[in-house]
């Protein structure tokens, strides 16, 4: 257990926020470049594409000014310490790695602050790394102790289908040929497989996206292509061109906040962009499989028809269950594209023009998709009149809501 900070400490600590405010993109990228080069084994853990884009540094600078400016009241960052929590558990951060975070985390400040940071502030910020570990390493061992398996878990591919132009679906059962575990829908696992043109292993989290039927878990990847500032998703193209039926993928236990509240029985609207649409995939086939009378409401955007996974499987599934309906948007429409059958709307989704079918009595909204798409269709909830405590959302990479 660590010692509380001392007033003084929570003082200088909260005093030196607005530092991170400016100078913590400068200070954690020189973070990550020190740790790199004194524990390069340590690179293994970290999307090395969101170190070379710099939003991994970008998410850790505005972590830290958020620690730092909630310092006198930790129980502001409760969700996002939960959230923080799964992805590490995800990714298999254990205690021993925090230490190794402290020590070159606190020497990049004072390397790049210089004599602008005093001994005692840096006392200061020492003590309240020390609590924020501690408070991490509790939260990740609650959830490793109910975790189904520790660590990575060998899994063979059985089957692999493309969705979509972008998306194919891989379906991974046990390499020991146990069954694969249950787990809430809405719920992600993390895989790794060695990237030869980088020389570690990569890490990568994927939304579950079929029911938890203990035979297998299916994970639908998109094709990350890149683009001018942006490069390729490494991992996304290696298991869409390097990964086969036979191949075996290195699997982390499922884990997330964002699941589907299963005791209820009031409506469920869904909300999607692009591949976001596969942990709703999940929810609906969950509910689907269940016999469910929960009224569900599939809203979701894509760019056109070639790139919009699971179209077929989601019209025999409306067709078979009168309580699930769907608006899809398409923002283009080409001349294979079937009005009515493949997708309604042409457009980006504007809810007000179908608030009849998503605004619903007492309903739970789940969005997933880019974070500025679930920025615009958080606010247009709450102006439709939702209450912001029944609307969840799912982030990876950077970003935040």
């Amino acid at each position: 257990m660590t010692t509380p900070l001392t007033a003084d400490q929570i003082a200088r600590v909260k005093a030196t926020a607005p530092v991170f405010a400016q100078h913590g993109a400068t200070i954690t990228k020189h973070f990550y470049r020190r740790m790199f080069t004194n524990r390069p084994e340590l690179r293994n853990l970290f999307n090395q594409t969101h170190q070379a884009s710099g939003t991994q540094a970008d998410t850790l600078a505005h972590a830290v000014y958020a620690y730092a400016a909630n310092i006198d009241n930790l129980g502001a960052l409760g969700s996002a310490v939960g959230r923080i929590a799964n992805k590490h558990a995800s990714l298999n951060i254990r205690p021993e790695h925090y230490p190794i975070v402290g020590e070159n985390l606190l020497a990049s400040v004072v390397e790049v602050l210089g004599d602008a940071v005093d001994e005692q502030t840096l006392e200061a910020w020492r003590a309240a790394y020390a609590q924020l570990a501690g408070i991490m390493i509790g939260a990740e061992a609650k959830l490793y102790g109910a975790a189904p398996w520790s660590g990575y878990r060998p899994f063979v591919v059985s089957r692999k289908e493309v969705e979509s132009d972008e998306i194919t679906s891989f379906y991974l059962t046990p390499a020991d040929g146990g069954t694969a575990c249950g787990f809430v829908p809405g719920q992600f696992v993390s895989v790794k497989r060695y990237v030869g043109e980088l020389g570690v292993d990569q890490p990568r989290q994927y939304s579950l996206s079929d029911a938890p039927h203990g035979k297998w878990l299916r994970i639908s990847v998109k094709r990350e292509a890149g683009r001018e500032d942006v490069p390729a998703g490494r991992l996304s193209t290696l298991l869409h061109e390097g990964v086969e039926v036979g191949s075996i993928v290195e699997v982390t236990a499922p884990m997330g906040e964002f699941r589907l509240d299963l005791e209820k029985t009031t409506p469920v609207v869904l909300v999607s962009g692009g591949v976001g649409l596969t942990p709703m995939m999940s929810m609906i086939s969950t509910l689907v499989a269940a016999e469910s009378p929960r009224r569900i409401a599939f809203v979701h955007a894509c760019r056109n028809g070639r790139v919009h996974a699971f179209k077929s499987w989601l019209a025999q599934t409306m067709a078979t269950h009168a309580n699930v309906s769907r608006a899809v948007f398409y923002e283009e429409v080409s001349e294979t594209d079937r009005e009515g059958v493949d997708y309604d709307f042409t457009g980006r989704i504007d809810l007000s023009r179908i608030a009849h079918q998503a605004i619903l009595p007492d309903a739970d909204y789940y969005l997933c998709g880019p974070v500025p798409f679930m920025q615009q269709q958080r606010e247009a909830l709450i102006a439709l009149g939702v209450d912001a405590a029944r609307i969840h959302t799912e982030v990876f990479g950077s970003g935040a809501i």
